[in-house]
């Protein structure tokens, strides 16, 4: 029996790539029942083969059901209308308007449904005068001008490494569904959850608007601090050709890693006592640490940071995070034997709930694997009816 704050919660997970799964992971790791409904040709995320499995998709969508859905027949429709009646949360991630078009927007669902939560993750909003620009992770970090300030100030810019605005945008839209559930709770009626990419990464911005505001420019800073006002701050090369990120905010932590450097007197040092001083003074103080590192295998440098207490980490290739220890230990991550992928690593929920078990990790199913079970379950289908929506590619 499926546990969890979320246990007996019925989702509709429609969403496709990064932004609407991850959402819709959140939620079966909470305990939600999730049924990935997708188009007969599958998710773009399985891979051109359409029935299997990329990596990304194995990540996204573990612990849910697949089904197949043709939301362009009227039969379709139709039972995307019965689905919803049935369900507590449908959330998509298409383009706005595109479920309106299809004649199964909120409205349509809300009405046979008034306490279906509908939730809409888009990259500018259901509304506004950008809402109908196309989005993707890259194009949303250059609009939000993340992009303008990511880089080295001698190089052109550059979009982070990772696809964070994708993932800002599915937890915020989880954290608007479980909200607006929490609302259902007292009024009995769901509501339209709007999440839009560019809202999300706005306040990622914080470090550089403080440079803006302080002095009227946003700089690429390489790995220093986006608002010009901490050092040190950087990461440093090491003895054996790999790399060390450290970063001071106290008057403290200077002191304490000039105790690991083995040169205490330069925590008393009236150019460096203060921080306002060594950004005065940032490549001196850049080259300082950067002449002890370089001095120091990796291992050496990040023992004697800890030993006093220094915040610091090693800058840490992918093959090192997948067998991380203490990722694993906790449970964030794990080994998992995928039937298309074979032996790969696959996250849980970041969100833990005390004293609740953490949920097993049950790899992605091949598409529409649970059609019969679900529609079935969901919405009384019998077999005859089944065979028949298949033969008329409904399903």
């Amino acid at each position: 029996m499926t546990t969890g704050p979320l246990a007996g919660i019925r989702v509709l997970d429609l969403g496709r790539i990064y932004q609407g799964p991850w959402a819709g992971l959140l939620m079966a790791m909470a305990g939600a029942e999730v049924v990935k409904v997708e188009p007969p040709h599958g998710d773009p995320a399985r891979g051109r083969l359409g029935t299997e499995a990329t990596v990304p998709f194995a990540m996204l969508n573990s612990n849910k059901a697949s089904i197949t859905l043709n939301l362009k027949h009227d039969r379709g429709r139709q039972l995307m209308v019965a689905l919803a009646s049935a369900a507590d949360v449908l959330l998509e991630n298409f383009a706005p308007g595109v479920m309106d078009g299809l004649g199964v927007g909120p409205d349509v669902l809300m009405a046979a449904n008034p306490r279906l939560v509908y939730a809409s993750a888009t990259g500018y909003g259901i509304d506004g005068p950008d809402r109908d620009r196309l989005a993707m992770d890259i194009t949303v970090q250059a609009h939000t001008g993340v992009m303008s300030v990511t880089g080295f100030p001698d190089q052109p810019p550059v979009k982070a490494g990772v696809a964070f605005a994708d993932f800002l945008g599915g937890t915020h839209l989880y954290a608007g569904v479980v909200t607006a559930l929490f609302e259902r709770e007292r009024t009995g009626r769901g509501r339209v959850v709007d999440v839009a990419m560019v809202d999300a990464v706005y306040p990622t911005l914080a470090s550089n608007l403080s440079s803006f505001y302080q002095f009227g420019s946003t700089p690429r800073t390489g790995n220093r601090h986006g608002g010009q006002s901490l050092a040190p701050y950087n990461a440093y090369p090491t003895a054996d050709g790999g790399w060390v990120a450290i970063i001071i905010i106290t008057e403290d932590q200077w002191r304490r890693l000039t105790v690991a450097m083995g040169q205490p007197e330069l925590g008393e040092d009236e150019r460096y006592r203060s921080n306002g001083r060594r950004v005065h003074r940032i490549e001196e103080v850049d080259g300082l640490v950067a002449e002890w590192t370089t001095s120091l295998p990796r291992h050496e440098l990040l023992d004697r940071c800890r030993q006093n207490r220094v915040p610091a980490s090693p800058v840490r290739e992918v093959s090192e995070v997948l067998e991380d220890e203490h990722l694993h230990q906790r449970g964030a991550i794990a080994h998992v034997e995928h039937p298309a992928l074979g032996d790969v690593v696959l996250p849980r929920s970041p969100i833990r709930f005390r004293g609740d078990p953490l949920p097993a990790i049950r790899p992605s199913v091949a598409l529409g694997s649970d059609n019969d079970t679900v529609y079935r379950r969901w919405i009384g289908l019998g077999d005859d009816e089944l065979a028949e929506l298949r033969q008329a590619g409904v399903i």
